[in-house]
């Protein structure tokens, strides 16, 4: 919640930043707008745009007194323009504000991935190293499941071989029990007319 809240801080900052002002079209209230442009600075911009449109930085420079190379690039930084250009000198800067929102903005995305990782912001290894021990749980527990499945084949192998052993053993054993009875039946059918003879 807090980095959403960092992050939400610091684009408004940077968007703030980059609301660019015109130093040809701006009033005075938005000159005075201007982090380091004070009233004092502002009229006499007014002063000189009244002789004409400033052409770009280095005509501002030469035709504003107190304002140098310096003044130029943290006034643009701030969001002042020249023409719609901003200063030079006033890139890095500007590269510096830019970087700090899309950082904001890529530790709020880390933060979404994985709830689980710790509130306090850390080094780029220390997010990696729960999915490197998340990766080798997973990897011991699959492991652990083939052993198991294999375990359960070999057992299932061995009772079907069983299984099959024991019946065809009971199937030899009944074969030669009908063939004891069959045997047993032919002498009794075999021993009855012996019997009727001798009782004639």
């Amino acid at each position: 919640m807090l980095k959403k809240i960092l992050a939400l801080v610091a684009m408004l900052y940077a968007a703030a930043c980059f609301a660019a002002v015109d130093v040809n079209k701006a009033t005075a209230a938005e000159l005075d707008g201007i982090k380091g442009i004070g009233p004092g600075i502002s009229t006499k911009i007014l002063d000189e745009r009244k002789k004409g449109n400033f052409k770009d930085w280095n005509d501002f420079i030469e035709r504003v007194k107190g304002v140098g190379e310096g003044n130029a690039a943290k006034f643009s930084a701030e969001g002042l323009t020249v023409g719609g250009t901003t200063f030079k000198g006033a890139a890095a800067p500007a590269a510096k504000k830019d970087e700090k929102p899309t950082a904001a903005k890529s530790e709020e995305k880390k933060a979404d991935a994985k709830p689980a990782a710790a509130a306090t912001p850390a080094t780029p290894a220390t997010p990696a190293a729960p999915a490197v021990k998340e990766e080798k749980k997973d990897a011991k527990a699959e492991a652990k499941a083939k052993k198991e499945a294999e375990k359960k084949a070999k057992a299932e192998e061995k009772q079907k071989k069983a299984d099959e052993a024991k019946a065809k053993k009971e199937a030899a054993k009944k074969a030669k029990d009908e063939k004891k009875d069959t045997k047993k039946d032919a002498k009794a059918e075999a021993a009855k007319p012996a019997a009727s003879a001798a009782k004639k």
